[in-house]
């Protein structure tokens, strides 16, 4: 799971660096677009072709659409926002995945845990600091990216155990890859060289490798047990922002995300509890 995490974050850090030179719909279809072409290779060359089969195609292709505008929707906020804040902003998505499967799933939403949610969201509005030269509304997109990501999650509890893991994946790649080319012609910029070239195919391969770690790490142990490790993430987005952008979290950002994770942390808790009794 650290891994997997890990990895998501380098393929941030890719995209950010990117979007300096080229508009972020380019950048998140080759991210679904080569992550596409390189989950049909290993389906192919592991002969799991039957992956292709979804037993609940309408929820799948709703799935897909939800990740795509997820991913772009952060990836738009990565073009202006430091890394570390933009992934403290939406590690909100957990408590809005609470909030969403009460309707959507018919869970109930204990007063404990709105009480939590609700703190998390305000350790979103300290990291964005409304008012200061921070808050733009570029700091929302990440909390657009949290909706979409909780939507996804809960749709993805609904088709789990119905269709396989690897059929979720290769939908998720492409359902974006397929909707992202319909506007791809209208933004393309070629690549400047083989460098960029070779960073939007390791895109495609970081993806991947994330979504496979993933699903290896759910083999293992269950959500409820890997999800405190989600918010290891926050540590690779601020040691990469460090390394690669020089960029460094100031007091109140730290703050805001300690607010989230402690919401996140609790939430997760609690909900292990309920389902315990």
């Amino acid at each position: 799971m650290i891994l997997a995490l890990g990895v998501f974050s380098v393929l941030d850090a890719v995209a950010k660096y990117l979007s300096r030179y080229y508009p972020v719909p380019v950048i998140v279809w080759a991210r679904y677009a080569l992550n596409l072409a390189v989950l049909g290779a290993y389906l192919v060359a592991t002969r799991r072709t039957g992956a292709w089969r979804a037993m609940r195609p309408g929820v799948q292709f709703a799935r897909g659409l939800l990740l795509a505008a997820a991913t772009l929707f952060f990836f738009t906020a990565l073009s202006v926002l430091p890394l570390a804040e933009a992934s403290g902003i939406g590690f909100v998505s957990p408590l809005f995945v609470v909030v969403l499967a009460v309707p959507m799933l018919k869970e109930r939403l204990d007063v404990a845990r709105l009480i939590a949610i609700l703190v998390g969201l305000a350790g979103a509005l300290v990291i964005v600091r409304p008012g200061s030269g921070v808050f733009t509304w570029y700091a929302l997109l990440p909390v657009g990216m949290a909706v979409c990501n909780a939507l996804f999650q809960v749709l993805t509890r609904m088709v789990a155990g119905v269709d396989r893991p690897l059929t979720s994946l290769l939908y998720g790649a492409l359902v974006g890859a397929v909707a992202l080319s319909a506007i791809v012609p209208f933004f393309w910029r070629t690549p400047q060289g083989p460098w960029h070239w070779s960073l939007l195919l390791m895109m495609g391969v970081l993806a991947t490798l994330a979504h496979l770690a993933l699903i290896r790490a759910l083999d293992y142990a269950g959500a409820s047990l890997l999800a405190p490790f989600t918010y290891t993430q926050l540590v690779w987005a601020m040691l990469l922002g460090w390394i690669v952008f020089g960029h460094v979290p100031d007091g109140w950002s730290l703050i805001g995300m300690g607010i989230i994770v402690a919401a996140g942390l609790y939430v997760a808790n609690r909900q292990r509890l309920v389902v315990k009794r």
